[in-house]
């Protein structure tokens, strides 16, 4: 597999792993919240903000809301 380096200065993400590895999180969920972390704090944390930039609908993305909150 080929390795790609960019230059780390803007447009990239840094998070912690944690989320990535919990066995009882869908890949939807994991994706979600990945996709959520990589968002400005400022930027419109709504269902229907999420599924403007989603391949998912809202019902989907509402599912997956819950899942993450559930697991805490």
């Amino acid at each position: 597999m080929a390795v790609f380096r960019i230059d780390k200065t803007r447009d990239y993400t840094v998070m912690a792993n944690f989320h990535l590895r919990d066995i009882t999180l869908s890949l939807k969920a994991k994706g979600l919240l990945s996709l959520m972390l990589s968002l400005p704090e400022d930027w419109d944390y709504t269902t229907k903000g999420l599924a403007r930039i989603c391949k998912d609908g809202v019902d989907s993305i509402c599912a997956a809301v819950k899942e993450l909150e559930k697991a805490g």
